[in-house]
């Protein structure tokens, strides 16, 4: 990975002059790059088998690019490079880069975050702004939820009548302050109606006071009907990913938030 991403530098004319960032399971790495005009960027460099190469997770950020609004501030999509190797395919994207910092290193907030008002205003408009824009990319299905809303829940899967456009990964590491600024568009698509917000709540667990200013910020996404039904959703989302071995410390504060479900 790091001297495929050294060989789309130079592909694209851009010098690495950052630190590694690497993505979920090494699956992607990202670095700060130079423009030859002397302006920042970010290289990101993804993987995957050659008969992986395609899909909803390799075509989210040209999608997103094509898709989403100007006015929703992120970064903005510069340029494409693809190759194969092997048996490897290698896709480049380089996106403008913003100089705010992100809310969080790890996607699970783990200590109090001071952000403006006018950044909650911004993490509002920007969830209207995403969940009204047409697309069939597709970030949950209804077939998932049947199959595993049960499984994990021990709960009656809802059936989704409201479905709109989401992040789909709308934690605290793609969230930039104190600007509101949004990234990582990759698995962008139809989901059920409210589920960034509760993604975002469910990030915010560990941090009561955090989690409280999200559910009071985005009360018209969460606490509705259809935002109790994406919250099923995603706890059971969380739940997999536990059973798996991943974001263990939300087991105590998710199970508290199902049986609150429950009760409802």
């Amino acid at each position: 990975m790091t001297t495929a991403h050294r060989l789309a530098a130079a592909a694209l004319g851009v010098t690495a002059s950052g630190a590694a960032a690497w993505g979920w399971g090494g699956r992607t790495l990202g670095r700060r790059v130079t423009t030859a005009e002397g302006r920042a960027a970010w290289l990101r460099l993804l993987s995957a088998p050659v008969e992986r190469a395609s899909g909803k997770l390799w075509e989210g950020t040209t999608s997103a690019s094509q898709a989403l609004p100007e006015a929703l501030r992120r970064p903005r999509l510069l340029a494409v490079h693809d190759w194969t190797a092997g048996l490897l395919a290698y896709r480049a994207e380089l996106t403008s880069y913003l100089t705010d910092p992100i809310c969080s290193p790890d996607p699970i907030l783990r200590a109090p975050v001071e952000l403006p008002d006018t950044w909650w205003t911004g993490l509002r408009t920007g969830l209207a702004t995403i969940a009204s824009t047409p697309t069939d990319r597709i970030a949950v299905r209804q077939v998932w939820i049947d199959r595993s809303v049960p499984e994990f829940t021990g709960m009656e899967p809802p059936q989704i009548d409201h479905w709109t456009a989401a992040h789909g990964d709308l934690h605290w590491a793609n969230l930039f302050g104190p600007r509101f600024a949004v990234l990582d568009f990759e698995g962008w698509g139809l989901a059920p109606a409210s589920y960034d917000a509760v993604v975002l709540h469910t990030y915010s667990l560990l941090v009561p006071d955090v989690a409280e200013r999200v559910r009071s910020e985005l009360e018209d996404f969460i606490n509705s009907p259809q935002g109790r039904a994406a919250e099923l959703v995603v706890l059971t989302e969380i739940l997999q990913t536990i059973s798996r071995g991943d974001n263990r410390e939300l087991q105590v504060p998710v199970q508290r938030r199902l049986a609150a479900l429950r009760e409802q």
